[in-house]
């Protein structure tokens, strides 16, 4: 038996083919052009802000024991539900499954509550033993919020649906190429919730677009009862109104997505 002959010599051209190869796939993608620059920007902007909120009022976090490490782990809650519902789609589009769903009588509104509830069970194996973990080494209790802890968790999730729904929605228009917007579409939000620092640190025109957001309700309102032992009810009352409008819109635009992509055969060619 002959076997083909193997040049161990280093080649330039086929380095240059590997480079052509993955530039090309940049160029088919802005998804992936703009991730590039995107994680720096966030970094930047999210801890600059708290650079700047802890430099002129350096007594806050002495005062707020406990208040970061909550806001960790609020923002998991939001960070656990969005991943739950879009990865579980994804998986079912990784498996090439989707189609074989749709074969069955499963409308898309069963699609979405399914997807609902696995993001729900996912969120609570993902943060439930972080928020035992935080009692055991910095002794702090997230449960000691009480009900308003309930109140910021049902908001949060509803908050982390509405965007992996969204998410969802885009990957099955534009494809697998669109999958890193379950991580990108979230972190978007963190500057601008006010996580770790009150809205108030930003400037007035981005303090606008905060507002906008069910999260930075949610977390004034944390802030609020840590600080204040008061449970704010306009920033429960905004963030449930909001998350009801966005929810609702990431519901009709994934039903809508489907729909198109049920009539162009998509469904049965989900690829890159």
């Amino acid at each position: 038996m002959q076997y083909a002959s193997v040049n161990h010599d280093f080649s330039g051209r086929r380095v240059l083919a590997i480079v052509l190869r993955h530039l090309y796939l940049l160029r088919g993608s802005w998804i992936r052009i703009a991730e590039m620059a995107y994680w720096p920007t966030i970094n930047v902007i999210m801890w600059g802000y708290l650079s700047v909120f802890l430099r002129t009022n350096s007594t806050w976090v002495a005062r707020a024991a406990g208040v970061l490490l909550g806001a960790v782990l609020l923002w998991d809650v939001l960070f656990r539900a969005n991943l739950g519902m879009s990865l579980s789609f994804l998986e079912e589009m990784w498996s090439r499954n989707l189609a074989n769903l749709f074969v069955t009588p499963l409308r898309p509104i069963e699609l979405m509550a399914g997807l609902t509830v696995m993001s729900l069970i996912r969120t609570i194996i993902g943060v439930l033993p972080a928020m035992l973990l935080a009692i055991v080494l910095y002794q702090f209790n997230i449960f000691e919020l009480g009900l308003p802890l309930i109140a910021f968790f049902i908001n949060l999730l509803v908050t982390g649906w509405a965007v992996g729904l969204g998410v969802s929605a885009l990957v099955l228009r534009f494809g697998m190429g669109a999958e890193s917007l379950a991580w990108v579409l979230i972190f978007a939000l963190a500057p601008i919730s006010g996580i770790y620092y009150p809205i108030a640190v930003m400037p007035e025109w981005l303090q606008v677009v905060a507002w906008l957001l069910p999260p930075a309700h949610v977390f004034e309102g944390m802030r609020a009862v840590m600080f204040d032992h008061v449970f704010p009810l306009g920033h429960f009352a905004a963030a449930v109104g909001l998350n009801l409008l966005y929810f609702s819109a990431a519901a009709v635009l994934f039903h809508r997505v489907f729909y198109i992509a049920r009539q162009r055969g998509l469904l049965m060619n989900l690829g890159e």
